[in-house]
């Protein structure tokens, strides 16, 4: 009977163990926050455009998450992704309140074919190009670091209501398509807008999305390209003031990036041009350039620091210059936490109409200083910070 008993224990635990590798579900999530300063920022009512403030999700957004796989048998799995921002400071939701506003996916992925996915994704811009030949991507300059409000979608460009196409890696060789619908009837391609010319309305929104990816030992090269019709009318929408891109008045966005890194001993040297186009709905349309370069230095398996520059030329309806130096360090406490320090520098110039264009550190200009106060063409900000991933 004893022996019964043990033999039936066992073989419970092991079909558990069974049921445990074919299905998981895995809560992750990161916490970033700290204290940034800026010498140029909005204007307060005193005058003043001095500005300490808490500020998160610098290094990356803060989030929280569910993913999770089902094995299907023969090499087929499904899988799903949950992701939700949210600003640790206040404790409300991020990506304009969607509940899971970063990522909300589910799919099926086949070994030696990659992976079919539906639902709010990341485009290839932001995943292939912002994750690894970006200052923002590679050190904990991050959101500071990207380049003025993501005019170029490599860090927050998610795609609504997308099919979406990732390769398998064949010998660090990947590739991939997306498509997001309009959901609206007659409009594949995304509705045209309605009103008259003098005032017109935007139509509705929808984005596509290729890239290429070569990643083998010490080199890496990269390729995406990503349109959205009428982002104004993406939801949520997007943040972007250059080009009126809030307002309404841009037609069509369209992105092209290529960027490169190679790895020498605890060193990691990187480049990335990207060249965005804006098409208004009516008037001249405007183009940015972004160049950058910097490189990554591990000094010790726990202390890195990294330094990176950007040009970006603003041309057409509005021209402009910008440069911007990032320095970053940061320590290491353990693998799941670290702390950092950053210096980033940004000197503008150039005119929209009759006004000054202004300095504005950051991917989105609501989240962090916006353009400088008091019509500087230059900001200095300083932050000190601490990240947490679970």
């Amino acid at each position: 009977m004893k022996k019964k008993v043990i033999t039936t224990a066992l073989l419970a635990s092991a079909f558990a163990g069974t049921a445990h590798a074919q299905s998981s579900v895995t809560l992750y999530g990161i916490i970033d926050a700290g204290i940034s300063y800026v010498n140029h920022s909005k204007t307060s009512t005193n005058g003043s455009s001095k500005l300490f403030k808490y500020d998160d999700g610098v290094a990356q957004g803060s989030r929280w998450g569910m993913r999770g796989t089902e094995d299907l048998g023969g090499g087929l799995k499904a899988l799903f992704v949950l992701e939700s921002g949210f600003n640790s400071g206040n404790g409300t939701s991020g990506q304009g309140g969607a509940l899971f506003g970063r990522q909300a996916f589910v799919g099926l992925a086949k070994d030696g074919i990659g992976s079919l996915t539906f639902g709010r994704q990341y485009s290839f811009s932001t995943e292939y190009l912002g994750s690894n030949y970006t200052t923002g991507g590679l050190t904990v300059a991050g959101n500071y670091a990207y380049h003025i409000n993501d005019v170029d979608q490599l860090t927050s460009s998610r795609i609504n209501n997308a099919v979406k196409f990732s390769s398998a890696n064949y010998a660090g060789f990947t590739f991939g398509a997306m498509y997001g619908f309009s959901n609206q009837a007659g409009a594949f391609g995304g509705a045209p807008q309605t009103g008259t010319a003098a005032a017109p309305v935007a139509g509705s929104s929808r984005a596509y999305s290729f890239g290429a990816n070569y990643a083998n030992g010490p080199i890496g090269i990269g390729a995406a390209y990503t349109d959205i019709r009428f982002p104004s009318q993406a939801t949520p929408s997007f943040p972007t003031t250059i080009a009126n891109v809030g307002t309404g008045t841009v037609r069509d966005l369209r992105t092209f990036g290529l960027g490169g890194r190679y790895i020498v001993g605890p060193a990691t040297i990187y480049a990335l041009w990207t060249n965005t186009f804006f098409e208004p709905i009516t008037g001249s349309s405007t183009m940015f350039n972004n160049y950058e370069g910097g490189v990554k230095y591990m000094f010790t398996p726990a202390l890195t620091a990294g330094v990176g520059y950007t040009y970006s030329r603003l041309s057409g309806l509005t021209t402009g210059h910008f440069n911007q130096v990032n320095a970053s360090l940061d320590y290491a406490l353990s693998k799941r936490t670290d702390v950092y320090l950053l210096t980033i520098y940004q000197d503008a110039s150039g005119k929209t109409g009759t006004q000054q264009i202004q300095a504005q550190i950051g991917s989105s200009p609501s989240a962090y200083f916006g353009p400088s106060g008091n019509g500087s063409q230059n900001q200095l900000a300083l932050r000190v910070g601490m990240r947490h991933k679970f």
